[in-house]
């Protein structure tokens, strides 16, 4: 590992939804997928909580 390289535990968190038939899912770019949910605003929330627990 380099000086200059990000801390393992550093990971970028970057949050969409997306849906797929009448199931919305919230995803992460460190590779977290919450549960399908038929509730955007309840996938939306997964989400913040997830960045919330990063």
């Amino acid at each position: 590992m380099r000086d200059d390289d990000p801390p393992r535990n550093a990971r970028t968190h970057a949050i969409s939804t997306s849906e797929r038939g009448s199931f919305c899912t919230a995803r992460c770019a460190c590779g977290w997928a919450g549960p399908a949910r038929r509730s955007r605003e309840r996938a939306r929330t997964d989400g913040a909580e997830h960045l919330a627990g990063s």
